[in-house]
């Protein structure tokens, strides 16, 4: 389908179907948002503290409490307005907003006698409405140390797990919802019927949103910059900017000397055969080789790197005359990490060098059309663009580069073994036919050495690790399960051809806790 076939509403129609997430300053606010979207249901997220008349004005068919990092009962504590209660609009809250939501009602929260932290089996007893068609007994998700001691008399739980007896609940006679564990994320299996079935049976929306909204992005008839790396997400944008205002696009592609094998060659053919476009490339791994020099600590990278690749943009940039708008391909999660959340606190995991805007000198206005979405819908919106499988399908690619992947100080030997390891990496996925269905693969090179044997001669060389990932939104994710001669022709490949690398380890970790890249 392309852009032009997709049914797109009418304004009216998305304020029809809106519905309203409440961030409490949840890491997963957003994601929230998403799994509303996958129900072809708009949906913004607001201040927690937005008030009941706001809210009356904006006229939502429902409301979602998100989880947060709070206790109800500590002083300055987020707080909703009361009044939110009274206007008849479905509510559904979610970990912390359910237990402010049941505070607020009469009910009582307490620190947990057992944290749960993970997946938990919950057990359901009442099965209509917001579970309809749920079954009695399902995995779920996990995260919180305090819960729903008691409820009022106007509650009634619908479920429980071991050591959570009000897993979740509904009010009596009122549209209200509350769920200790998040169906959110990928985890909680059904935790999209369980986010349908409240939009579209308890709110009563239709489903009539379209993805293709994203593309209403309009300039006048002014020139943009779109910094462009070659990744999905720039690639997306470059895409969308093109349709809409053709050779008033330049593109800007700074060779930080820090991108994967051959990226700037396919990143020249694409933008210059297939697009046309306005292609510019600076010159910048001398630069930035320079500034890494000596550093260590991973956030430091990223400011540097982010820094040098201000100066190098900064120079192109200019040489453009009549240039107004600066086009990123920033994505949710990048802005979630960076604790850069527009409408509440988040925790800064790590930072990311396109967020949080430009220097003002710059005097470029920054768009960032794809920052309310996650990987998967962006590569929807390019298949909806018509960019090549093969681009649409990349796997993703940090902004600072192979740096991040580098741990401890940034060489260029260093760079030389980590690319020839991720090149054998990403061939050997690639030959095994699972690149499309492994969302992430590459390889990290470790700031350790330890003792091997070649040829009966003793080696004391570096490690590799290599890091493949599933998952939807890049929010959350799993360790891919490949299969064990896949992994030992991986090793074999590795230690064979990388000079300086002897041994091999496969990442296994979930995210969270850990995240998906290393730094």
């Amino acid at each position: 389908m392309t852009a032009s076939d997709a049914s797109s509403p009418t304004v009216d129609s998305i304020s029809r179907e809106r519905v309203l997430v409440l961030d409490f300053g949840s890491q997963y606010a957003q994601l929230i948002a998403r799994r509303v979207r996958e129900q072809h249901v708009y949906c913004e997220i607001v201040r927690h503290d937005i008030s009941a008349e706001r809210i009356r004005q904006l006229a939502p068919k429902g409301l979602i409490l998100s989880g947060g990092p709070s206790s109800v009962y500590e002083a300055g504590a987020p707080k909703c307005d009361p009044a939110i209660f009274s206007l008849g609009i479905p509510v559904l809250g979610i970990c912390y907003g359910m237990q402010l939501m049941c505070e607020a009602l009469g009910g009582k929260v307490e620190n947990a006698p057992s944290r749960e932290y993970g997946r938990a089996r919950l057990q359901v007893t009442q099965r209509d409405g917001l579970f309809e068609a749920f079954p009695s007994s399902a995995d779920v998700w996990m995260s919180h140390g305090d819960q729903v001691d008691r409820v009022s008399a106007d509650f009634l739980p619908l479920a429980s797990t071991s050591t959570c007896p009000f897993a979740a609940v509904r009010h009596r006679s009122l549209p209200m919802f509350g769920l200790q564990f998040h169906p959110e994320v990928t985890h909680t299996p059904q935790g999209s019927q369980l986010l349908g079935n409240f939009v579209r049976d308890l709110c009563g929306c239709a489903g009539t949103w379209q993805l293709g909204d994203f593309a209403r992005e309009t300039v006048g008839n002014r020139r943009v910059i779109c910094g462009l790396s070659g990744g999905v997400d720039s690639s997306v944008v470059a895409a969308l900017l093109h349709q809409a205002i053709g050779d008033r696009l330049s593109c800007i592609l700074v060779d930080n000397g820090l991108l994967r094998a051959n990226e700037r060659a396919s990143v020249e053919h694409e933008f210059t055969k297939h697009f046309k476009t306005d292609l510019r490339i600076v010159e910048g791994e001398t630069q930035f080789l320079e500034r890494l020099q000596g550093v260590e600590d991973p956030q430091e990278k990223r400011r540097r790197i982010g820094h040098q690749f201000i100066e190098c943009f900064k120079e192109a940039a200019h040489e453009i005359p009549d240039a107004a708008f600066l086009a990123q391909g920033t994505l949710y999660p990048d802005v979630i990490e960076s604790g850069a959340a527009p409408d509440g606190p988040a925790a800064t995991i790590k930072l990311h060098h396109n967020v949080g805007g430009l220097p003002a000198e710059l005097g470029f206005e920054l768009i960032e059309p794809l920052r309310d979405l996650f990987k998967d819908e962006v590569r929807r919106l390019g298949e909806q663009l018509g960019l090549p499988p093969e681009l649409v399908w990349r796997h993703p690619f940090p902004g600072p580069g192979l740096a991040v992947r580098c741990l401890g100080e940034v060489t260029s030997d260093k760079l030389r073994v980590l690319r020839e390891a991720d090149s054998i990496v990403i061939d050997e996925i690639r030959e095994a036919g699972l690149y499309r269905s492994t969302s992430q693969a590459f390889a990290v090179l470790l700031p350790v050495r330890s003792v091997g044997v070649m040829g009966d001669a003793r080696t004391y060389d570096q490690a590799i690790a290599i890091r493949c990932v599933d998952t939807d939104d890049f929010m959350t994710a799993d360790w891919s399960h490949l299969p064990y001669d896949l992994l030992a022709r991986m090793s074999t490949r590795i230690i064979n051809e990388v000079k300086g690398i002897n041994r091999v380890v496969y990442d296994i970790s979930s995210k969270p806790p850990a995240t998906i890249e290393w730094e």
